[in-house]
């Protein structure tokens, strides 16, 4: 993007997914921008906007979009395919009234960096005669599966036990993104996935939140077939190089966060916590989250465990109370601060792609339970490729068992805990 971060006068409007892990990396590369010299604005929903009344931002302006369901957000859709549409129509409008809007003030945008899964976004840009942006939250390597699966239909359906694509170590079914591996599953959710590939070749950069030397060679791959450049890791400054005064958390947190956690962080000897969460979407089963349960409490580790107001009735009736010598169970924490505590001793992760570059970056060794989307194939990486972690395995039965989480606390806490530190902190940012 060099032609335009050096223009003096440019202007970036951002258009992030309006879910937290769509926003977050978007707002920080925002910031890199300003940091940099260029104007940033970013745009959340009204819905967004008045549910958490957002503090302004030191370093961007923070400007409101319709999605059409400004009272209720998605939750007001009657179903997935029911909001992108809407969004589309509703969204379109809305963005190019912001660009106009500018214009009057002679404060032009001059490029709009879009999510994928808004690809119309792009077609508003290219209709005002602006620079497009695709800005791809997830890991190069899935995106390069969904690239093929959607321009060459190279996977689509799996048909063999091992799938071999150049760049790429061999990957089980099982490792693929759940849309290629089971997309009868996610009918909705496929066609969102597939149609960020829609108008791509008309982006004119492509950014992908990765680090280069995490993906070297499936970055290389990708790069023939489009403009692709790394910009990751999308982490506040503080965590990373510390050259943006007081970048220190993302902001626009959609959650509630208990002050006590740090304290209670504090209280505990250096590598001895388990740190549990499954991000802000995933959702375990009421057997998953028991069998979970009981797994850390077996452990006999220190556990703080992130389980959302919406998950609470899945635990073990009184499980909170039984185990609160050892563990501390609450509704959302300080992701970042919580990582960078002496006190963690592993991360025990869906594996998205945001929750595993913060460990990277922390040099937390992590220990993954995969649910679906992107999180089968980072699981593998983190397990085959970096090393720096391990991946609970599915019983025969299907799901998985208390055991085999016993099993994996103990060899990434105990048998394995000074290689896997050494090869995180080797591997660390």
């Amino acid at each position: 993007m060099e032609n335009i971060t050096n223009n003096p006068r440019a202007h970036i409007l951002a258009l992030p997914y309006p879910i937290q892990g769509h926003i977050s990396p978007v707002l920080q590369f925002c910031r890199r921008l300003v940091s940099k010299g260029v104007k940033a604005s970013l745009a959340i929903t009204k819905h967004i906007s008045t549910t958490i009344n957002p503090k302004p931002d030191s370093y961007i302006s923070l400007v409101t979009i319709s999605d059409g369901y400004d009272d209720s957000g998605i939750a007001g859709a009657e179903s997935a395919a029911d909001y992108f549409a809407r969004f589309e129509i509703v969204g379109s409008q809305a963005l190019g009234d912001l660009i106009e809007e500018n214009v009057s003030k002679h404060d032009h945008i001059t490029c709009i960096v879009y999510d994928p899964f808004l690809p119309w976004g792009l077609n508003v840009a290219k209709k005002y005669g602006l620079f497009g942006a695709a800005f791809f939250t997830q890991p190069c390597g899935v995106n390069y599966i969904y690239y093929l699966t959607y321009h060459r239909k190279l996977l689509m359906p799996v048909s063999s036990p091992m799938v071999h694509i150049p760049g790429l170590p061999p990957l089980k079914v099982g490792d693929l993104p759940s849309f290629v591996s089971s997309p009868g599953s996610y009918p909705a959710f496929i066609e969102m996935v597939l149609n960020q590939y829609l108008n791509l070749d008309e982006a004119d950069f492509v950014l992908v939140n990765t680090i280069y030397d995490l993906e070297e060679e499936i970055v290389d791959v990708m790069s023939k077939e489009c403009p692709l450049l790394t910009i990751g890791p999308t982490v506040p400054s503080f965590y990373v190089d510390n050259r943006i005064p007081h970048d220190r958390e993302y902001g626009l947190s959609l959650y509630h966060i208990n002050p006590n956690i740090i304290n209670w962080l504090s209280t505990k000897p250096p590598k001895s916590v388990i740190y549990v969460s499954f991000g802000s979407v995933a959702s375990l089963t009421k057997t998953e989250t028991e069998e979970l349960a009981w797994g850390l409490k077996q452990s006999e580790h220190h556990f703080l465990w992130v389980v959302r107001a919406s998950e609470e009735g899945k635990l073990p009736k009184g499980f909170a109370g039984e185990v609160a010598a050892k563990g501390l169970i609450v509704r959302w924490c300080p992701q970042l601060e919580v990582l960078s505590s002496e006190a963690i001793g592993c991360f025990f992760t869906h594996c998205g792609w945001n929750s595993t570059l913060e460990a990277l970056v922390m040099g937390v060794p992590l220990i993954g339970m995969p649910q679906w989307t992107d999180q089968p194939m980072v699981s593998k990486f983190v397990e085959d490729v970096w090393k720096v972690g391990v991946r609970v395995k599915v019983s025969k039965e299907g799901g998985v068992r208390r055991e085999e989480i016993v099993e994996r606390i103990i060899e990434v806490m105990e048998e394995k805990k000074v290689e896997l530190l050494k090869m995180v902190r080797n591997g660390s940012i």
